[in-house]
């Protein structure tokens, strides 16, 4: 019975996975579609291919390295948009194999920190609720800190999150000190002998400076409790902003040491393929992906899925 239920499980996230990312892949298989029917191939032609996968936001890197692989024994004869779609995926799939890698929680450390870092509206406090309820389901004990302080509909979306999932959640009034209320929250759950802590961050970027000093406070406060800590800093990146996700991982990953991605809101674009130019770059695992609202839209990330969705391959 578990077999039959973990099956419709996957499936229905598959369908979720082409669903979410049916923008990218019909915009790549149209495009594809359109050259390929037109002409045997060529060197024009694999620079068409090349321009098609850019817009996707795959990155030059991977753009590139896919039209040489399309070109490989195909001079001259007749491509179908079917041959074409197989080297993106092969392609794809070899980039993020690597970094698709779970998120890995070391039952020693109690609790097991977890920081959120990323922009504000990049579904940060959502994925900390949808990460509460997976860990919850899985029998961890979970705490939630609203340590986004500015916002004040953050700390209510987090108390939400935390009745929903039965998880205490340690919050402070709007304005108050984000490091001071880590500091309070880490204490309590370690009291509480309790297995995660999750520890929301405050994600303006108007004045950038401001955001990373204050980003580096609150790690700085969470060592004075405990020097491993955080044990992973998870960045949330929202795939509608495309080539902008490239800069956030910099920015963050030199104030925080981000550990791990989540990529949330590939049902939103055309551009799911900025998640593979992250890969090709940053080499950073990817834990988590994003392609709805719902609670079991963030799901584990598979590379061959995630490959074979985006050049649009029924798995």
């Amino acid at each position: 019975m578990n077999d039959t239920t973990s099956a419709t499980t996957k499936l229905s996230w598959w369908q979720r996975l082409t669903g979410g990312l049916k923008r990218t892949s019909s915009s790549l298989g149209s495009a594809v579609a359109d050259l390929v029917t037109k002409r045997k191939l060529d060197q024009a032609m694999l620079d068409d291919i090349e321009d098609v996968l850019l817009r996707a936001d795959l990155g030059t890197e991977v753009a590139s390295r896919i039209a040489a692989a399309v070109g490989v024994g195909r001079y001259d004869k007749a491509i179908t948009a079917d041959d074409v779609k197989t080297v993106v995926a092969t392609e794809v799939e070899k980039v993020l194999a690597p970094v698709a890698r779970p998120l890995e929680i070391d039952h020693a450390k109690k609790p097991f920190v977890i920081l959120v870092v990323g922009v504000n509206g990049s579904g940060k406090t959502t994925t900390i609720g949808k990460l509460a309820a997976k860990l919850s389901a899985e029998g961890r004990k979970v705490m939630l800190a609203a340590g986004d302080t500015f916002r004040a509909a953050a700390i209510e979306q987090l108390k939400i999150w935390g009745e929903r999932t039965k998880s205490p959640v340690i919050a402070g009034a709007q304005g108050s000190d984000s490091a001071s209320l880590a500091f309070n929250a880490l204490s309590a759950a370690k009291e509480q002998k309790l297995d995660v802590l999750l520890v929301d961050t405050a994600g303006r970027l108007q004045n950038k400076a401001e955001l990373m000093n204050e980003l580096e406070k609150v790690v700085r406060v969470i060592r004075k409790v405990e020097a491993s800590a955080p044990h992973a800093v998870l960045l949330v990146l929202d795939a509608t902003v495309g080539q902008n996700a490239l800069s956030q991982v910099e920015a963050f990953q030199r104030t925080a040491g981000v550990t791990g991605l989540v990529m949330t809101k590939l049902d939103g674009t055309a551009r799911g393929g900025i998640l593979v130019a992250l890969a090709e770059r940053h080499k950073l695992p990817v834990h988590f992906i994003g392609v709805g609202e719902g609670i079991d839209d963030l799901a584990p990330f598979t590379a061959r899925d995630f490959a074979n969705a985006i050049a649009g391959i029924e798995s």
